[in-house]
This record gives structure tokens, C-alpha cells and sequence, in this order.
């Protein structure tokens, strides 16, 4: 078969564009299979050399009872299959790495490959609506007489891949808006109840636990913050830095507020019991103004929605039948 018959039966099932349309498919598969051997990661001669010195500590008997082999002091989650694409779907720049998993923190997904599995979700969302927009045009075209316009083609292929690319972020910042929520509404309960605890004699730290395992039905996100917290303390870290990090995972204002009053409480040394029930009664006003500033909106947003739903259909019932009339009479008089 000769190209120009190949591109006459191209022609007749894709329409205009389609010896375009099957170049840009068959580039796009020679890409996907290059991509392995492009993006395969190579072996870090650091990696390599500990490598080497395991086996040769094993060798000089650190195997373990019953030839089961070195004892493993850590045990990993299995290997990230995502891993050799790595080069490929990360960001290269640190700043950019930082700012992509705080974003991801924010939303709730703190994995330690969270933003490589978040880019290969995009990457393989916008090549799986490519290639529905592709069968969609092929479908049309092979059941319609009438082919798509080049341009109604190139929107139909490419206007999924770039919804498909860009549905991952969008749920993602969907959820950051709804845990941003959560943990503002639900905060002064948490504050309320931290009080009760160091009132009752137990240390914040204590008290942050307490909090974290009763907030888990009500606010499970505010729940999810105070146990890492708890566990981050318990690791040793450094307090400050722990409610640092506390503040900028939740990214709420009265989170980073409270934070600075523990921070400053402790390193002055004055009651934290007394700092939290202040601070707790702030924080409860705020939410009343809150809801009262809710409640103050419905009044507009009622009335933009009677304007646009309720006026026109009454207009339509009131002034129609009287233009209806005018119209008739001036056919009329134009008859005459």
C-alpha cells in the first residue's frame, strides 16, 4: 500500500486532519516508549559503595540467626515503582519541592512521595483524555459523513488532556479549602478543651493528645494536626518548631496566632492556662462573628437570585399579553 493510499483511508476516517492526527499519535507512543530508558535512574556510586560494605559485613557474619541474612533495623513500604521518574516528575528546584509539599500537607497528603505521585496522577490523567479525545474524533468521523473541522478536532483532542491535567490540582485545592475550614471551626473546641486538661493538672503535652483523640469524630483533620504534633514532641523535637510546623501545615491565621501565644508564654514563663482561656474566648468571638457574617450574606444572595429567577418570568406574565396585543394591532393596521 502506498503513503498516498494510507493517507487517502487516514483522510476518510479522521477527516481533514488525519494523517496530522496519526503522526501526532504515533509520536506521542514512540515518546512513551522512550520515556523508561530516558528517565531509567541511575545507581548513586554512594548507594553502590554502602551496597558493598553490607555485604561485606554480612559476610564477615553480621547474618542472622538461622541464615536469614543481615537483621534489618528499619523496614521501608516496598519500593516506589514511581521512583525511576523521579527526574521526571519532580520538581527541580528545591524552593519549588518545599512550596509543592507544604501545598500537599495543606490538602492532607503527607506521604513522602506525595508531589512525584501527585505529577504522575496529572501526567497519566492528561494522556488517558488524550487518547479519549482521539477516540472520540476517530468515533465521529467513522460513523458521520460529514468529518469534524480541523479545528473542532484539535479542541475535541486537546481540551480533555488539558482538563485531565488539571483536574488533580483542582481536587486538590478543593480539599485544602475544606481542611482550611475544618480546623478554623473547629479550633475553639480544641482550645476549649486543651484548657480543661491543663486546668485539670495534665502538661500540654498531655493535653494535646487528650485533644487530638477526642477531636477524631467531630474534626478529624484538627485531630490528625495534634497527633502529629504529639508524635513530633514525642520524637524530641523542638517545641517552637513543632508549633511552627503545626501552623504552616493547617495555614489558618488563629492557628499561627495561637502558636506565637504558646511560644511567647513559654519563653516568658507565664500561665499557659491563663494565655489559653484568653485566648479561647477570642477565638470563640471570632467564630460568632463568623457565623453572624454568614448569616448576613443570605439576604443578598437571596435577593440577586429573586432578581434573576422570579422578575423575568413575572415580567414575561405582566407586560406579554399587552405586547402580544400591540403586536397584533399594528399587523393589522399595516394590513389596512
Amino acid at each position: 500500500m502506498s503513503i498516498a493510499a494510507i493517507a487517502d483511508a487516514l483522510t476518510k476516517l479522521l477527516g481533514p486532519m488525519g494523517p496530522m492526527i496519526a503522526l501526532g499519535a504515533l509520536a506521542a507512543l514512540m515518546v512513551l516508549a522512550a520515556l523508561p530508558a530516558l528517565l531509567k535512574k541511575r545507581e548513586d556510586p554512594i548507594d553502590k559503595l554502602r551496597a558493598a560494605i553490607r555485604a561485606q559485613g554480612a559476610g564477615k557474619g553480621g547474618a542472622a540467626p538461622g541464615g536469614a541474612g543481615p537483621q534489618r533495623l528499619r523496614y521501608g513500604g516496598g519500593n516506589d515503582k514511581l521512583e525511576k521518574f523521579a527526574d521526571f516528575l519532580e520538581p527541580k528546584n528545591k524552593e519549588e519541592m518545599s512550596e509543592s509539599r507544604k501545598w500537599l500537607q495543606k490538602a492532607g497528603y503527607r506521604g513522602a512521595n506525595a508531589v512525584r505521585t501527585f505529577h504522575a496522577i496529572q501526567f497519566a490523567l492528561a494522556i488517558a483524555f488524550l487518547g479519549l479525545g482521539l477516540a472520540y474524533v476517530a468515533f465521529h468521523n467513522a460513523t458521520n459523513e460529514i468529518p469534524l473541522d480541523s479545528t473542532v478536532t484539535v479542541v475535541a483532542i486537546l481540551m480533555p488532556a488539558v482538563l485531565g491535567y488539571y483536574a488533580p490540582k483542582y481536587w486538590v485545592n478543593k480539599r485544602v479549602t475544606a481542611r482550611t475550614a475544618e480546623i478554623a471551626n473547629g479550633f475553639p473546641d480544641a482550645l476549649d478543651m486543651l484548657l480543661v486538661c491543663v486546668e485539670a493538672g495534665l502538661s500540654l503535652d498531655q493535653g494535646i493528645i487528650r485533644v487530638s483523640k477526642e477531636l477524631v469524630s467531630s474534626y478529624p483533620a484538627l485531630a490528625e494536626e495534634f497527633e502529629t504534633v504529639s508524635h513530633e514532641i514525642k520524637a524530641g523535637m523542638d517545641k517552637p518548631s513543632v508549633l511552627r510546623a503545626f501552623a504552616e501545615r493547617s495555614g489558618v491565621p488563629d492557628v499561627a496566632s495561637f502558636v506565637t501565644v504558646m511560644i511567647q508564654s513559654q519563653q516568658f514563663g507565664t500561665s499557659i492556662a491563663e494565655a489559653l482561656r484568653l485566648y479561647a474566648a477570642d477565638m470563640r468571638d471570632k467564630r460568632i462573628m463568623r457565623a453572624e457574617e454568614a448569616a448576613n450574606k443570605i439576604p443578598v444572595k437571596m435577593t440577586l437570585g429573586t432578581m434573576m429567577f422570579t422578575v423575568p418570568p413575572l415580567l414575561i406574565i405582566l407586560v406579554g399579553p399587552s405586547i402580544h396585543d400591540m403586536m397584533v394591532n399594528f399587523q393589522s393596521m399595516s394590513q389596512l
